[in-house]
């Protein structure tokens, strides 16, 4: 199982990793891992919690030298974050930087497809984020639903689950439109979803429901069941692998 964590659930608005969040996920991921499961986390959030300790009274958008300062900074407080609430559940937890170079040329991807079912295999937890430190334009993912979903057709997940600060996908949206509902299952990505997508969007982060689209096609690719829930909601993987109506499952099998 792969699970993407976007930055508005695993850091706060002052900036500071959210503990609690991240030891109730290592909580659900000791016990899913007696039922046979094992977890790979593709983490956002080593921007937003940088840039408060490097002094900057928001994200330096338009700045590339001090968005990798602060991503550099921000990486080790969210790495710590992981490592001591995993390590309090006995669970081991590895760091993995990515970039879009790293996937695309057969040969990088491979070495780091091989490092990931390795890890796996030997009981790790990897901690996945792209490498904002050393990222441009050319070689950026630009959001980690995509990077999540490459993550999980790599290592063969049977799931990937984003977990962000939205419930699903809406038939419009609830911020605006009080009436829309909430997508259960989605087959397939059409023109009607994608119309559904566009005018949808995150509150904070840089993916929204546009690009969490293309995760899905790149899931539905490689028969990865997705699911999209809110990160807020305590204990969540236990009631997606339970079979309960969570968020939008994407799946080309009937629920």
């Amino acid at each position: 199982m792969v699970v993407k964590i976007g930055s508005s659930t695993v850091v706060g608005a002052d900036g500071k990793v959210n503990r609690a969040f991240i030891g109730d996920l290592a909580d659900q991921a000791a016990a899913l891992r007696k039922l046979g499961w094992r977890l790979v986390v593709v983490s956002s959030g080593a921007i937003a919690c940088g840039y408060p300790v490097l002094g900057f009274d928001r994200k330096p958008v338009g700045d590339l030298p001090s968005l990798q300062a602060c991503a550099s900074a921000g990486q080790c407080i969210i790495s710590s974050a992981y490592d001591e609430e995993f390590h309090a559940r006995d669970l081991l937890t590895s760091l993995v930087l990515l970039t879009r170079h790293d996937t695309a040329r057969r040969t990088s991807y491979l070495h780091a497809r091989d490092a990931l079912l390795r890890l796996v295999e030997l009981g790790v937890v990897p901690v996945v984020n792209e490498n904002d430190t050393v990222t441009v334009d050319e070689i950026k993912f630009g959001d980690n639903d995509t990077l999540a979903a490459i993550v999980a057709r790599s290592v063969h997940a049977d799931m990937l689950i984003l977990l962000s600060d939205i419930d699903g996908l809406y038939t419009a949206d609830p911020h605006t439109h009080p009436e829309a509902a909430l997508l259960h299952h989605v087959a397939g990505i059409d023109d009607h979803i994608r119309e559904i997508a566009g005018i949808s969007s995150s509150t904070q982060g840089t993916g929204g429901m546009v690009t969490k689209l293309h995760a899905a096609d790149i899931c539905l690719g490689c028969g990865c069941k997705m699911v999209i829930a809110n990160g807020n909601n305590p204990g969540n993987l236990y009631d997606i692998l339970e079979g309960k109506t969570v968020g939008t499952t994407f799946s080309e099998e009937r629920l």
